[in-house]
């Protein structure tokens, strides 16, 4: 995993013309590189560095940039083979929140991106130490650097001192900067994805004499279609095979590949990987299996010191079926159709099974990768080059993991507002989660967690191979539906009532037609057909007539789509072939979706040609056909709406947070949970409200903490606390319903009677009023980031498990759907004549806590259970807050895993 430059760990990553640097902070021992850098600058780029060309500038500069390390400064510079090739520093002065930033480039290399990735990274490290504002001055004339800033996607202000200028750079993470971090990584990917996927030279490294070969069957695929570029074998006991020349090693080829394919023992791979990368290879695809750990490690250290990307190892291969290319370096046993769909997967098996289905489907690919172990190329990569290429308009990805997340996220959220990117929901257990130290920690599930990505970003997720095949046929081949209204049309009524099940179960909707609408039907339909939704047209309906009565339905503007479910019978004069026929000659077909089902299809999904031009699904169970138009009509509905905001939160106080976790931290430097008093301090911050409450160490001092905090009633609760403490009603930990001095001294000394050295203290709080009990969380994943979940709330919580969950930040349209997803959500909106509870209070809530937990990456648990609602307040009953100690890592920060 990447690591972040601040902890002296380098790290890699694009320039914009896709080749690789390391970037890592400065020590002493880079005084003479880093010397040597200014001094093979030009006079000419030393003055405008150093606003004077000194022979002296270049030693102290590097005296400076190289000395050891002090408070308030950093040094990052970019080296590319061991040569440095750019260097970026700031240093603090009196304002400990303001630094001065300066930043220099090797001559011969401006233009490619250097200087703005190391300004990027020192950005994230100012960000990291609490500075808020980078300052720069420069001359006017020196237009590079002035750019530099003002294109960063930071707010910039300039003054102009005479012939010189002073810019202000403000850190402040909007999606403004983020969204310009994005398109610059976005065009250096697909500019390092070039040599990888539309390669002008080929070499396949270990491909064998003899059949059997995993290196052979690959040229030979290469060969057998058609790749238009230059094709070599290395083997040094061949001089040709397959008819492909070959040489004995990589050194000795005509020509640099581009592309090397690795099919040689993993006991070699480093050292053919080194002997790539020192001749100059872009990108290798590595099909060797059983590489360990040592191995593995050493493999990608190569492919970084020499700027090469790397798919595999362990992989089926990568194809790209452009017929100007027609590259097919796998060794699957058919080659993929040309198409639009562009497919990856970490496993060969899946790929296999994909490109079958695809096939079967007739639904062609544009670029196919077989990610394996995934050590650099990934499916955010595969999905930027998608989103590029002009060819792909259609997505499928089978990724059992993600390397970063929140930047896949972003990504995703992009692509799929222009093309439907659908996966398959791998790796959904829930083993593990059961016994958590919290309500939070238990409902965080892999599920949940996955689900909220894939909410967040569009992305459409089934359940198994066969489920994405079948949501990708309807695709592929209809428009999208403008909503979740199906008309189903059948010619035999038990065919029906199974499609009206399955379209219910889907959450779909089948609104009963108008008497206008009945009244059109009946006119085309044969006699005895029923005029509902379902529409029975009879066995005995024929090809002209169901043509009408679908082309009548598409025109009503109350259903969105229509499902036809057909049997065939020896009524009608009509065949099963004449009905499908009927499908796709209806006039108005192409305005709104139109599935079929063909209860005695072989296949469980077929795409049908039309009568004019494209084609309709054809689905062998009428659930099939439900799930793929729910999928559509969901993705219909998430492009519908524009895109999310973060909400601006009055009141929230971030520096004095970060003041209570530091102050923690420091005393407590394992962390832990926080202490009541403590915890109450930290949502303060975030303006979070908290039932009134007090704390109380001695029977005394609970009576007179009672006293103060009895409502009108009189009645208080009673809860212990100690360090740690988990489920507090499973443990017999509260006492409810205490009136008068004397139950609350009866009620202390029983509780520090039943945990003698545990309690440290008791809270109290006036008895809360009726009302809702919901929860509400943060986990800190490790891979995926602050998880926020909400749902029901109280002592069964865990036991009914009714939670929604969206990770943070959390945008408007995430906390509306964090309110609504939870099956008790109609609670909440007044169901059963009860009142709406305070919706707007309910939104902040949530919305607040997702801002600590964005604000605080120390922040690893926050359980609030109960959470009562109710239609004049939202109050937080019980909180408990975990700290972990830990340095921030950007998530967003441009880097290669």
């Amino acid at each position: 995993m990447a690591h972040d430059v601040t902890d002296r760990s380098p790290v890699h990553a694009l320039l914009a013309d896709g080749t690789t640097v390391c970037l890592r902070s400065v020590v002493p021992g880079d005084h003479d590189q880093v010397e040597g850098l200014y001094e093979e600058m030009s006079p000419e780029n030393l003055r405008l560095r150093f606003f004077a060309a000194s022979h002296r500038s270049a030693r102290l500069a590097a005296d400076r940039a190289c000395a050891p390390p002090r408070t308030g400064h950093r040094a990052l510079l970019a080296e590319m083979q061991g040569r440095v090739i750019g260097l970026a520093e700031y240093a603090t002065g009196d304002e400990k929140d303001v630094a001065e930033v300066s930043v220099a480039v090797a001559d011969g290399l401006h233009h490619r991106g250097v200087g703005t990735l190391l300004v990027e990274h020192l950005v994230s490290t100012a960000r990291a130490d609490g500075i808020t504002t980078l300052t720069a001055d420069a001359l006017s004339e020196n237009h590079e650097v002035l750019k530099l800033f003002a294109d960063l996607g930071l707010r910039t202000a300039r003054r102009f001192e005479g012939p010189e200028v002073r810019c202000t750079i403000t850190l402040d993470l909007s999606d403004t900067y983020l969204t310009a971090v994005e398109e610059r990584g976005r065009a250096a990917d697909v500019a390092s994805l070039k040599p990888l996927l539309r390669p002008e030279v080929v070499a396949v490294v270990g491909a064998g004499r003899t059949p059997g070969s995993v290196g052979r069957a690959i040229l030979h695929q290469l060969h057998a279609g058609g790749y238009t570029g230059r094709l070599f074998a290395v083997n040094p006991a061949a001089h040709s095979i397959l008819g492909v020349p070959s040489y004995s090693s990589v050194n000795a080829l005509p020509r640099t590949p581009d592309l090397a394919v690795l099919a040689v023992p993993a006991a070699t791979i480093t050292e053919t990987a080194e002997e790539c990368g020192k001749a100059g290879v872009r990108a290798l695809l590595v099909v060797t299996a059983g590489l360990d750990a040592h191995q593995a490690h050493a493999l990608v250290a190569v492919c970084r010191s020499h700027g090469m990307r790397l798919v595999g190892p362990n992989c089926l291969g990568i194809s790209h079926t452009d017929p100007e290319l027609s590259l097919d370096a796998t060794f699957a046993a058919s080659r993929p159709r040309p198409g639009t769909a562009g497919v990856a997967v970490q496993s060969g098996g899946v790929g296999i099974a994909l490109l079958d289905g695809l096939s079967r489907l007739g639904i062609g690919v544009s670029s196919f990768a077989s990610l394996g172990d995934k050590y650099d190329v990934s499916g955010n990569d595969m999905l930027q080059w998608w989103e590029s290429d002009g060819r792909t308009d259609l997505a499928l990805l089978h990724l059992e993991s993600f390397g970063n997340p929140r930047a896949f996220s972003r990504t995703a959220r992009r692509v799929t507002r222009r093309m439907p990117v659908l996966t398959v929901d791998a790796g959904r257990t829930d083993a593990g989660r059961r016994a958590a130290a919290s309500h939070t920690a238990a409902a965080a599930t892999p599920t949940m967690t996955r689900g909220a990505l894939f909410n967040q970003a569009g992305i459409t997720a089934t359940r198994s191979i066969g489920e994405l095949l079948e949501t990708a046929a309807l695709m592929h081949s209809q428009p999208l539906p403008a909503g979740s209204r199906i008309a189903i049309v059948t010619n035999a009524g038990g065919a029906g009532v199974l499609a009206a099940d399955a379209c219910a179960e889907a959450g779909l909707v089948l609104p009963a037609p108008t008497p206008e609408v009945i009244d059109d039907l009946l006119a085309v339909l044969p006699d005895g057909a029923a005029v509902g939704n379902p529409v029975d047209a009879t066995a005995a309906v024929t090809e002209e007539q169901l043509t009408d009565c679908v082309d009548r339905i598409m025109r009503n503007g109350g259903v969105d789509a229509v499902l036809v479910t057909l049997i065939p019978t020896a009524v009608a004069t009509a065949t099963g072939d004449d009905l499908v026929r009927a499908l796709t000659g209806a006039p108005g077909r192409k305005a709104k979706p139109i599935v079929a089902v063909r209860l005695e299809q072989g296949l469980p999904v077929e795409l049908l040609p039309a009568s004019a031009d494209g084609t309709i699904p054809s689905y062998a169970e009428p659930q099939a056909a439900a799930r793929a138009l729910a999928h559509a009509a969901h993705r219909a509905a998430w492009l519908a709406r524009p895109a999310g905001m973060v909400p601006d939160l009055d009141g929230v106080e971030t520096e004095r947070a970060r003041t209570v976790v530091q102050d923690y931290l420091a005393a407590h430097p394992d962390g832990g949970w926080l202490d009541p008093r403590t915890c109450a301090e930290l949502l303060a911050c975030y303006g979070i409200p908290q039932i009134p409450w007090a704390w109380a160490e001695t029977e005394d001092d609970a009576v007179l903490a009672a006293d103060r905090l009895r409502g009108a009633d009189g009645r208080v609760v009673m809860k212990a606390h100690w360090p740690g403490q988990m489920h507090k009603s499973q443990q017999h930990a509260v006492h409810l319903d205490l009136r008068g001095d004397a139950q609350i001294r009866t009620a202390f000394r029983d509780l520090a009677a039943r945990f003698c050295g545990l309690m440290t203290g008791v809270v109290l709080q006036p008895l809360a009023e009726r009302g809702t009990e919901l929860f509400a969380g943060v986990v800190q994943d490790q891979v995926f980031g602050p998880l926020v979940l909400f749902g029901l709330g109280g002592t069964a919580t865990e036991v009914l498990a009714d939670h929604a969950a969206r990770l943070a930040p959390l945008t408007d349209h995430d906390v509306h759907d964090l309110i609504t997803s939870p099956r008790c959500a109609p609670l909440l909106f007044g169901a059963h004549g009860n009142g709406p509870v305070d919706l707007e209070a309910l939104e902040q809530l949530l919305s607040r806590l997702s801002r600590m937990a964005a604000d605080l990456p120390q922040l690893a648990e926050t359980d609030f259970n109960p959470v009562l609602a109710t239609p004049d307040a939202v109050t937080v009953l019980d909180a408990r807050v975990r700290l972990v100690p830990c340095r921030p890592q950007d998530p967003y920060l441009r880097r290669l895993r």
